[in-house]
């Protein structure tokens, strides 16, 4: 008889949480998903608590604000004694298991300087059971899976580049080399689906996490093509790139960072032409559109196995995407779009919740204290995220958090960014951390050299810095000292809670 419950935890890389609610839904096609908010709960103001890839899927999977864990950035090692889901799931008796990846740079202090755990920051966290490694940068499964299917490429990056059909000169949309059942999420869902029939016969904890819709921008057929780019709305922006980085001095540098063509391989000196970015966008939504495809085909075997009412299913993002808009392209910002993500929870024997939206605001952290609590295992001390079993079950306590928070470093110690060139920042304060509550968006910088950002939405929002506007010094002010605040409540606890006494050490829980 089974006597454990299951934990799916779902993670779509840089989906922004408007393809579901918001600017972009009615223009993108999510039956799948759609379908698990009618019988879930789906929380309307998540964001990530910092940026890019790495760090944020440190915070999701540790549960830690990166002011605490600090691997900050693609390639900053996370201390490998650092509890996460993964650790603390083998205390409650799971095996957890990862299909994909985690992007965490592993701690030199504990592997020797060949070990492949430090030669990627690609590599699984300390805890996770790797049952196929599929990284973007790596996956050689999947490049198995496409060799042994008849596919030829030279590099691995030809496997991103479109090729036209005809055989003539490539366009932005035309098809991958591979065909829509062979391509990395049919892969690695299928990986997933051939995997777990026998693990019916007991509780589980898997991870699943999907490359896609992460550039390379290139899509299988239909996904290459489905969506019309005359169809879709414009980015929320400025008339002109200049117009929009007048806003902040930091806002040049990310413009120059990131742009169109490092969105698509084989275009080097793509122009940033409405024509081009509107293409990019529906090859964008295509590719989030084949990942609900196979969300639907791991939900319709959750169903038909007998296991959709015992498992608590999760779907989020690691961090969202700019996508043209303030002319800005990946996550490296402090624009909402950049951090706001989707999270959508079902929990079993929550019917009378299902379809309920909440407003109250989340974080990424949040969602291992939920999976912990569910299951009956103590939260670590060292996280900082909150159980959303309150708001899963129920109207959100009075006790809840009243805004959020988000961290980015922006620097790099082996060679200098555009930011620490352009801004003459050091590497320690090349860095940034934004607080959102009802109405206000606050950035503070930790350069002397930048001042702060202050965004009213109850105005022109992201289109507008009131922070030197008089009116709002009163507001400035209540809200640096709440991030301030934020920032002592928040400091690590790993330990902060335990006491040596002269009976031994004692343990006592942190109050979140």
């Amino acid at each position: 008889m089974r006597n454990r419950k299951n934990v799916l935890f779902i993670i779509i890389d840089q989906l922004r949480a408007d393809c579901l609610t918001g600017a972009l839904a009615e223009h993108v096609e999510f039956p799948n998903l759609r379908g698990l908010m009618q019988d879930a709960v789906t929380f309307e103001r998540h964001f990530s608590v910092t940026n890019p890839c790495g760090p944020s899927r440190a915070s999701i999977l540790t549960g830690q604000y990166s002011m605490n864990h600090r691997s900050v950035r693609n390639g900053t090692p996370l201390r490998h004694d650092t509890p996460n889901i993964a650790s603390e799931m083998r205390k409650a008796g799971y095996l957890p298991m990862l299909f994909g990846y985690t992007d965490t740079s592993g701690d030199p202090r504990a592997h020797h300087p060949n070990d492949p755990a430090v030669r990627s920051y690609e590599y699984p966290m300390t805890g996770f059971h790797e049952m196929v490694e599929m990284r973007l940068e790596q996956s050689l499964p999947w490049q198995s899976h496409l060799i042994r299917n008849g596919y030829k490429f030279e590099n691995y990056l030809d496997v991103y580049k479109p090729v036209s059909p005809s055989g003539g000169t490539p366009k932005l949309n035309d098809p991958a080399l591979y065909r829509a059942e062979h391509s990395d999420t049919a892969f690695l869902t299928g990986r997933f689906l051939d995997t777990m029939d026998a693990y019916a016969r007991d509780g589980w904890f898997a991870h699943l996490t999907y490359i896609r819709p992460h550039p390379p921008l290139v899509a299988p057929a239909p996904y290459n093509d489905m969506y019309d780019p005359v169809d879709l709305p414009l980015p929320t922006r400025k008339d002109t790139a200049g117009q929009d980085a007048t806003l902040h001095p930091f806002l040049p540098p990310a413009q120059s960072a990131t742009t169109p063509a490092d969105f698509v391989e084989g275009f080097p000196d793509l122009d940033a032409t409405d024509g081009n970015i509107q293409t990019l966008r529906a090859v964008y939504l295509g590719l989030a559109t084949e990942v609900d495809h196979h969300i639907g085909r791991v939900i319709s075997f959750l169903k038909d196995s007998g296991q959709y009412d015992d498992t608590l299913l999760i779907v989020t993002a690691d961090h969202g995407e700019m996508l043209g808009d303030h002319h800005l392209w990946g996550k490296m910002t402090f624009h909402d779009a950049a951090y706001h993500t989707p999270l959508i929870i079902r929990l079993p024997d929550n019917k009378e919740r299902a379809g309920i939206r909440v407003s109250a605001p989340t974080e990424s952290i949040d969602v291992v204290p939920t999976i912990l609590e569910w299951v009956g295992q103590d939260v670590p001390n060292s996280m900082d995220g909150k159980s959303l079993l309150p708001l899963l079950t129920g109207p959100a306590p009075d006790t809840w958090r009243r805004y959020s928070f988000s961290e980015l470093d922006f620097a790099d110690p082996a060679s200098p960014t555009t930011w620490q060139t352009a801004l003459g920042c050091s590497v320690s304060s090349s860095n940034l951390a934004i607080l959102r509550d009802g109405r206000f968006t606050l950035v503070e910088f930790a350069s002397d050299h930048l001042d702060p950002v202050l965004f009213d939405h109850h105005g022109a929002g992201e289109m507008e810095n009131v922070a030197e506007n008089p009116d709002y010094v009163s507001d400035l002010a209540r809200l640096s000292r709440q991030m301030l605040r934020h920032r002592m409540q928040n400091m690590d606890h790993t330990l902060s809670m335990d006491m040596i006494t002269k009976s031994g050490p004692q343990k006592f829980s942190r109050t979140r």
